[in-house]
């Protein structure tokens, strides 16, 4: 099972931030979230396998592409998705930024 944050700091943060929400209704509240997790990086097999599990947990269904896999469930306005983001798409994006910071387009010329 894949881990990377303290599960118990989490769930109180959620808790929290919904008694705050509750206790405070000035404050506007979004339409709906999501709650992502994105499984860490691996081999596509185990990614996949991953998301499978969680699918089967959560009782929901496998969606995805070439790449990215998902699976998601709904508890009213709030998702919780489990994202697996496979190896060919991690490529393209890290080739993409690889050109971070070499171009600078030019400035829009403001009215004189």
């Amino acid at each position: 099972m894949f881990t990377t944050h303290s599960r118990p700091a989490f769930v109180a943060g959620l808790r929290a931030l919904a008694d705050f929400l509750e206790a405070r209704p000035d404050i506007p509240t979004p339409r709906s979230t999501v709650v992502h997790h994105f499984v860490p990086d691996a081999q596509d097999t185990e990614m996949r396998a991953e998301i499978d599990r969680l699918a089967t947990l959560l009782g929901s269904h496998l969606d995805g592409e070439d790449s990215h896999v998902t699976t998601s469930l709904r508890f009213g306005p709030i998702e919780y998705r489990a994202v697996a983001i496979l190896a060919d798409s991690r490529a393209r994006y890290d080739a993409h930024n690889s050109y971070r910071g070499c171009v600078t387009p030019d400035s829009p010329q403001k009215d004189q």
